[in-house]
């Protein structure tokens, strides 16, 4: 098998305060590029946003997800840092509790994410904003050339 690895930024436009699924949007890229076997390390490039694997079938997961956070960590005048804003101190307290890198097996070009898992870049502030997005894959070709997967 010949070894491969590529690391590229994906932009993403976010709304406020939402979970974005990055899922297919990664699992495309590594299909395009031929990736076969190995680990795909992603690490979003902001302290007001981050990374989570959470269940994807019910969207009211991800609501309460959100709210929960929120109880956690209210927006208001608790904090000394406020120069970004009311919302900007507790996005940095909910990216602490979450994560701003996931490390997931590939397999044979797949995420080996569970039935009812995605990937998703939470977006922790109330305006939307531009995220970068860090894609490192290390491990092998694949084998053979896989045409695109279908859109669904």
């Amino acid at each position: 098998m010949e070894p491969m690895q590529f690391i590229e930024t994906l932009a993403v436009r976010t709304r406020p305060r939402a979970m974005h699924d990055l899922s297919q949007t990664i699992g495309e890229r590594l299909r395009s590029l031929d990736a076969g076997d190995g680990l795909l390390t992603a690490f979003v490039r902001h302290t007001s946003a981050s990374l989570t694997i959470q269940e994807n079938a019910d969207p009211d997961v991800q609501a309460d997800l959100l709210d929960a956070l929120d109880r956690l960590a209210p927006a208001g005048p608790l904090y000394r840092h406020s120069v970004e804003g009311p919302d900007d101190m507790p996005a940095h307290i909910k990216t602490v509790l979450t994560s701003t890198s996931l490390a997931i097996p590939v397999l044979r070009g797949r995420l080996m994410l569970g039935t009812w898992q995605a990937l998703y870049l939470v977006e922790h502030r109330a305006q939307p904003h531009q995220r970068e997005i860090v894609l490192h894959f290390a491990g092998t070709r694949a084998l053979e050339p896989r045409p695109p997967a279908p859109r669904r």
